[in-house]
């Protein structure tokens, strides 16, 4: 046995490294999957470890070394991410406010509701000591006046409702808690009271207050069609596109068109590139003298560095720029700068830097898609395999790295939104050139130009570029079956997949057939999952019983947000609205579904609901809206309990029914455990 693992070992000599990332994503994702949060000296001990075992594998040999060090870094990796979850930590409301919300503008965007949305910082609130004042809150900004328009660094007043960020709105669900947490945010709310400013923008964020004037700058000087898609492509500002542009770009799978990701720093870096050591080029008595292609590089680098900078600096627009600059410094040493190797460099530092990174779509999307293309097209060089006549090879190369990336990527995209785009490739082969041919280029002229007053011969290229992709969004997503809907899936499903895809992709000689087989193995786990009979959000506000014609929801309005998440994971394609009538009608306040099993499903709302309740007998589910003591014969869940519980997901069936709470699923984790605090 031990001879074969040195063997397998011996094989991958020479691309052993490209293994660090997945070993070091191995230790975050353990840390992510804990049910109890590990102490402060625990994760102390495990870097120490880390520390020792990387030590010894120096000297551990053919089999030892990898060995150890694949061991050290899965242990990094998980102390790392506990690092930094208490780095982030903050204080988080344990209670529903309602009050006057003092604080200053570090944020601008949309809610899903495509309410203006604004994040603030310094935050001060009524009766509140600062030490439990949170850090920053995020307010939905409902029927302002158009007058009112927030501006980086403003000091806002207004009086709103916060309530601490909602956990999973299922078991097993995207936990908002959790993302909030490594965001800072430790309130989120809503307004529908006039704000007032309460003060000047500042000095500080500086950044911020620049990209919001070049915001509005581009908005004001672009037709209205693509105003906001122009100002979300150069800044990363969304806040002026509209709700359904969004949606049509989400069913064409060119949504990632909108952030500043791994497509748009690459190919700002390769257009300044091409057309500085071009321009170089031209000129005989500089190109004889220094080397252009690494003067190049450091200008496209800079570019970059500047371009991050002016999109504020997102998650996906740091892993972009770490991307491209490691490819640049490739070139700058004189190494090939599309690789595995410069890939894993990405990604690693990528990951020691925000750990909690591996856990979004972006990330493992952008990774997928980079590690695929840099696969696909050093098979296709080793085998010297072209894309036919000269004139034919752009074209060529542009489908090939559509069809891969798209492959590449749509597990994901399928796990975290639940839909597959059917003409997503037809409509990326249309849009992708554009944009770096057209936009991009045009975007950069405009630039250059700005200073001499001349911006408007970039932009006028720029804003026919955009409106060709919008209006491909538009021609693709209104095609019959544009959008496949795919229910949700169990957790191991996406690992076992990126495994699988790994183990295909970094894995060299047959080994890597047993990817193969782990990625069919989680496909049909993923065919076999099953969606639960009953769902109750976690505030008791709505109930989901699963019906021959789909989920049956037990009201039409409210509590949006958990309806269309337990529609899309259970794969449906219907609103609320219609979901809502499945369950038929019934008293006011009172909801009441059979379940098919001879219990049923009682949904309590409201005081006019209490009135109305008659009881229950033994195997009924009474979920109540209010709080509610007496006892009862059968199981029930009212605001209280849920507080404990989270959401709950019920199975039907059996000599028992077997009952899963989200809380049961995250546990006592640094970025709940103060929501469980009793409230105010």
């Amino acid at each position: 046995m031990l001879n074969m693992i040195r063997l397998a070992l011996l094989g991958q000599r020479g691309h052993l490294f490209a293994w660090a990332p997945v070993c070091l994503a191995a230790g975050i994702g353990i840390y992510f999957t804990l049910k109890i949060e590990p102490p402060p000296w625990g994760l102390g001990v495990v870097a120490l470890c880390a520390v020792a075992l990387g030590l010894q594998g120096r000297r551990g040999g053919a089999v030892g070394g990898p060995v150890m060090w694949a061991s050290a870094l899965v242990m990094l990796g998980f102390a790392l991410a506990g690092m930094r979850a208490h780095q982030v930590s903050g204080p988080v409301l344990s209670w529903r406010y309602y009050g006057p919300i003092e604080g200053t503008v570090v944020g601008i965007d949309r809610s899903a509701s495509d309410a203006l949305r604004v994040t603030l910082a310094d935050v001060v609130l009524e009766r509140v000591p600062p030490e439990r004042t949170p850090r920053r809150v995020r307010v939905a900004m409902h029927g302002q006046d158009a007058a009112m328009r927030p501006a980086p660094g403003m000091r806002l007043g207004l009086t709103g409702h916060l309530a601490p960020p909602s956990g999973p709105v299922e078991p097993g669900g995207f936990d908002f808690q959790r993302h909030a947490w490594f965001q800072r945010l430790g309130a989120v709310g809503y307004t529908r009271a006039p704000v007032v400013e309460l003060g000047p923008p500042g000095s500080g964020g500086a950044v911020f207050a620049f990209r919001r004037w070049l915001s509005e700058a581009i908005q004001a000087r672009m037709p209205d069609d693509v105003a906001g898609f122009a100002a979300a492509v150069t800044t990363g500002d969304r806040s002026g596109i509209p709700k359904e542009t969004v949606e049509a770009l989400r069913i064409s799978n060119l949504a990632h068109l909108l952030a500043i990701s791994g497509l748009h720093m690459g190919l700002l870096a390769g257009f300044v590139f091409a057309a500085v050591r071009m321009g170089l080029a031209l000129v005989p008595v500089v190109s004889l003298r220094i080397n252009t292609k690494k003067t190049a590089a450091v200008v496209a680098l800079l570019a970059s560095a500047g371009y991050l900078a002016l999109s504020g600096g997102s998650v996906s627009t740091e892993r972009a720029f770490v991307m491209t600059a490691v490819m640049l410094t490739a070139v700058l040493v004189d190494r090939r700068a599309l690789s595995l190797r410069a890939v894993a460099v990405a990604a690693l530092v990528v990951l020691v830097l925000r750990p909690e990174a591996l856990l979004g779509p972006g990330f493992q999307m952008s990774f997928a898609a980079t590690t695929a293309l840099v696969v696909a097209f050093g098979w296709l060089r080793e085998r010297e395999i072209g894309f036919g006549p000269k004139w034919l090879r752009a074209v060529g190369a542009v489908f090939v790295s559509s069809l891969v990336a798209g492959l590449a990527t749509a597990p994901f995209a399928a796990f975290h939104f639940n839909q597959v785009a059917h003409y997503g490739l037809p409509a990326n082969l249309l849009s992708v050139p554009v944009m770096g041919m057209v936009v991009v280029p045009s975007a950069v002229v405009a630039a250059l130009l700005a200073p001499l007053g001349l911006e408007q011969l970039g932009l006028w290229p720029m804003a026919l570029g955009l409106s060709w992709i919008l209006e491909v969004a538009a021609f693709t997503s209104g095609l019959e079956g544009a959008r496949g809907v795919i229910p949700g899936a169990g957790r191991a499903v996406l690992p076992m997949l990126a495994m699988g895809g790994l183990i295909v992709a970094l894995w060299q000689g047959r080994g890597r057939w047993a990817g193969v087989a782990l990625a069919g193995m989680a496909l049909v786990l993923w065919a076999k999952s099953e969606r639960p009979d009953v769902l109750i959000a976690d505030g008791g506000g709505l109930v989901g019983v699963m019906t021959d014609r789909g989920r049956a929801l037990s009201k039409a309005r409210g509590q949006g947000f958990v309806a269309r998440n337990w529609l899309e994971n259970d794969g449906a394609t219907m609103d609320q609205v219609a979901a809502s009538q499945l369950w038929g009608e019934g008293t006011p306040g009172l909801k009441i579904m059979d379940m098919g099993t001879g219990a049923r499903l009682i949904h309590v709302q409201g005081k006019r609901g209490l009135v109305a309740f008659g009881g229950c007998t033994h195997g009924d589910v009474v979920v109540f809206t209010h709080a509610y003591d007496s006892p009862l014969p059968c199981e029930s869940y009212d605001p209280g309990r849920l507080a404990s519980l989270g959401a709950v997901a019920i199975r039907l069936g059996g000599a028992q029914t077997p009952v899963i709470s989200a809380r049961e699923m995250t546990g006592r984790r640094l970025w709940n455990m103060q929501g469980r605090r009793g409230r105010q």
